[in-house]
This record gives structure tokens, sequence and C-alpha cells, in this order.
């Protein structure tokens, strides 16, 4: 019986929030009872349900909710999204729901807008939101203070726990980032933090100084993002401060935000991983997703085109042992796949900012011997099967046979120890000239151990097979 009812709950589905959404603004009710129901739902449902709807519908929700719910929504769309839909609102209302974002996607949005429609929408905003906005704005997109929010709570350090208590309550009003209390000096200087449970718990004539945090974690606003990632990924803070370089306290980044950086760093990394300068998204113009990956193409075509020449200097080599060519595969496969494995090792080991040369060194040396081994194993089992494999389905005798497979068998161990080597200095090295080492993408090390595994294989071919074996 019990097994039944679990199966029951297993099988129910999850209520379609959407449909009843798009339903609700469809539907026959007055405005009041409609904007009533839409409360009821998630901001990220209204959000998912506004692409289902057409132009007509969506104004129809844009005059039923108030700019607080559609600010909200608006916080769970891309910024794209987010424009497309603003467009399709009067100036007034426009202003209205940036007014309500928060001052770093409100920021984020208006960057996307044309020039002389974001000039009149700042003008209509409060005077303390545009400043807030243009504060954010004033930072590059690549430092972490365009990520940052106003939103947060601030007071002085020498009140006593009933004022800092009182300032709290009267900043909650327009502040929801509440769970940390940051404190200032008088010059606006970053003192500390207290936890809101600290302060309400806290005796209410004590000094609030006693519960000030003055080692709690914070990062500098014109900082780079990449810089200060693993930073903010260490400390498990609702919210970390941001200072400018005078150390005053500017704003906040939320964990939120910082679940979003860490997602859009690692979205970038992995677009430049495969070879493209930027994420890619459906809506992205053609010529523009061309315009991304075309000149890392042209670099691989280049580099291409050397691998190719390469083979053919190897010509007579394989026209007098033809047989080998059907193993040049697995040597480019096996060097291809070391080296974009030790790639990535390299990468995530770089994300740590205090590497130091001997560790740099070690790191080399490590995936060398991890190249080394994986080259011994690979190599043997190669040297047994391939032999086999020659001489029972080509009939080849046990000599040439083993004689062949053991030339594989080295050049695979060979390839793939130059391979482990090479997808960990590429990225070494462009992390030393200052370009990020995510650059150093998989197709272009694939590439490179193209090049590598080619010289090896049939170098080796020709030394040991023709040379020395004289079996051509």
């Amino acid at each position: 019986m019990e097994n039944t009812k679990v199966t029951e709950v297993e099988t129910m589905e999850r209520p379609d929030y959407e449909s009843e959404i798009i339903k609700i603004i469809r539907g026959k009710h007055t405005p009041k009872s409609a904007q009533k129901l839409l409360e009821d739902y998630h901001a990220n449902d209204i959000a998912q349900a506004m692409s289902s709807l057409s132009l007509v519908e969506r104004k129809k929700l844009y005059r039923l909710c108030t700019a607080e719910m559609l600010a909200e929504a608006f916080e769970h769309l891309d910024e794209k999204e987010a424009v497309g839909y603003l467009n399709e609102m009067d100036l007034q209302k426009e202003a209205e729901v940036i007014s309500e974002l928060e001052p770093d996607t409100a920021a984020d949005i208006l960057r996307e807008i044309e020039k002389e429609k974001r000039a009149l929408i700042i003008e209509a905003l409060k005077p303390e939101i545009r400043d807030d906005i243009r504060l954010i704005a004033s930072f590059d997109e690549d430092e972490i203070g365009s990520r940052m929010t106003t939103n947060c709570i601030v007071v002085r350090e020498n009140l006593t726990v009933k004022e800092a208590t009182k300032a709290l309550m009267r900043q909650a009003k327009d502040n929801d980032n509440i769970s940390t209390i940051f404190a200032v000096d008088e010059t606006g200087e970053f003192y500390g933090a207290v936890d809101l449970r600290d302060l309400l718990t806290a005796p209410a004539a004590e000094p609030l100084d006693n519960w000030i945090v003055t080692s709690f974690p914070y990062v500098y606003g014109h900082e780079s993002i990449q810089d200060c990632i693993e930073q903010l990924k260490d400390y498990s803070e609702a919210s970390v401060p941001v200072l400018d370089n005078k150390n005053r306290l500017l704003g906040v980044i939320t964990s939120q935000s910082i679940i979003e950086v860490v997602d859009d760093e690692m979205g970038e990394d992995y677009a430049m991983f495969a070879g493209l300068t930027a994420e890619e998204d459906l809506k992205e113009p053609l010529f523009q997703s061309v315009k991304k990956r075309l000149p890392w193409l042209l670099a691989l075509l280049g580099l291409g085109i050397v691998v190719s020449s390469v083979v053919g200097v190897f010509e007579q080599v394989v026209a007098q042992l033809t047989l080998i060519m059907a193993f040049q595969s697995l040597i480019l496969d096996m060097a291809g796949n070391v080296g974009t494995q030790s790639l990535a090792v390299t990468i995530r080991v770089l994300m740590d900012e205090n590497l130091t040369a001997g560790q740099k060194f070690r790191l080399v040396i490590k995936e060398s011997r991890v190249g080394f081994t994986n080259g011994m194993i690979l190599g043997v089992i190669s040297i047994v099967f391939v032999g086999l494999y020659i001489m029972i389905f080509r009939q080849q005798s046990f000599g040439f046979s083993f004689a062949v497979s053991a030339c594989i068998g080295l050049a695979l161990l060979l390839a793939m120890v130059v391979s482990s080597a090479v997808g960990t200095l590429i990225p070494l090295f462009f992390k030393k000239i200052k370009i990020d080492p995510a650059v150093a993408s998989g197709p272009l090390i694939t590439t490179i151990n193209d090049l590598v595994a080619v010289v090896t294989y049939y170098g080796l071919s020709w030394v040991f097979l023709i040379n020395i074996l004289h079996l051509a």
C-alpha cells in the first residue's frame, strides 16, 4: 500500500504555472482581481510566460502588473530580452520598472538601450536611483563593481546596538538585503560587518563595536572579476562589500550575483575553450557568430596546412610502408585527448592567482609523468593488440607484425608525453603574457598535438621500420 502511495506522489506532475498565468491574462478578470491573482506567482514564472504572450497580451500584462512586479520578473531575464520587452512600454513605465530593478541589473539593461533613449530614461529616474546606476555603470563590464548593488544596510561604527537597530529599521524600507549590516567610520571607510542575528540578540545599551567583525572579506570595485572570483567563492557570505580605492564602501555583491558571476565566467571559459572569443546565444545574428569563430578557424587552418605539409615530407615512408597509414588516427586522437585533458587541469589550477613559479614547474612535471605513465600502459596494450591484429587479419609474419606494433606503441608513448607537456605549457605561456589561458583552446591544442604526433609517428617509422629493420 505504501509503495502505491509513493508511486502516485512520484508521478504527480508539477503545476503548469506558465499556462495558468497566460490563462489569467487572456481571461476576463477585472484589472484588480487579475493583479491579485498574478501576485501569487513567482516572478520567474511570470518572466517565462512573457515569451508565450502576443504583443497585445504583453501590453495588457504591463498594465496589470505594478512596476515592482515587472521588475522582479525582469531580474530573471537576460539583458537583451529585458530590453525587447521594455521597448514595448511607454517611457514612463520603462522608467518606473528600471527604478525598481536592482541597480546592477538596471545598469546592465541600460547599456543595451540606444543612447538617446537611455538618456531620456535616466532623466526620468529619481536622483538617488540615477546616482546608484551611474556609479555601477562607471565600472567596466569585466570589473567586479559592475556586478554590485547599493541595496544594503550601512551604519556608523560608533553607535550603540539600540541606535544601530533603529538605523536598520529605517533603511529596511528601501533595502531588503538585511542579513548582514555593514559598518563604516565618519569618512565612509569600511570598518566591518555585523550579522543580523547578533545585532538582534545583543544588549541594547552595548556598543555596536563589540559585535562588529573587522576581519570580514571585501573586494575592490576596480578589481577584475576573474582576479577575485576565487576569493568570492571561498566565502559563504550572503553579501561581500565592494570598496573604492580609498577603502570607502560603495555597495555589496550578493550571493546571487556571485553565482551569476561564476556561471558567466565558466560559460565564457567554456566558449573560449571551444575556440570562440565569447559566448553565443540562439538569438545572435549569423554574421556575429561567424565573426567570433572565423579568426580562430583561420589560425587553425594555417596550422592544419602545416600538419598536412609535414605528412607530405614523409610521403616516401607512406609509399614504402602503406600499412602504417591505418594507425595514424590512433596516434593523433590519443595525443589530442591527452593534451586537452592537461589543458583542462592547467586552466583550473591557474585560477589560483597565488601560484608560484615552483608550483607551475611541478605542474608541468606532474602532467608529463601522468602522460608518460598513461603512455606506457596504452603503449603496451597497443603493441599486443595491434600486433595480433596485423598478424591475424593482415596475415603478416610475427616479426613484421610486432615490429610495426612496437613502433606504434613507442610513438604513442612519446606523443602522449609531449602532448601532456604542450597542454600544460601553452596555458602557462598565455598566462605569462597576460592573456586569458582559456584562449589556449581545445582546437588549438589538438592541432598542435596533431603536428607533434605526425612527426613522432612517421619519424619513428622512417628510422625504426625502414632504416634499421628494413621492412619496406
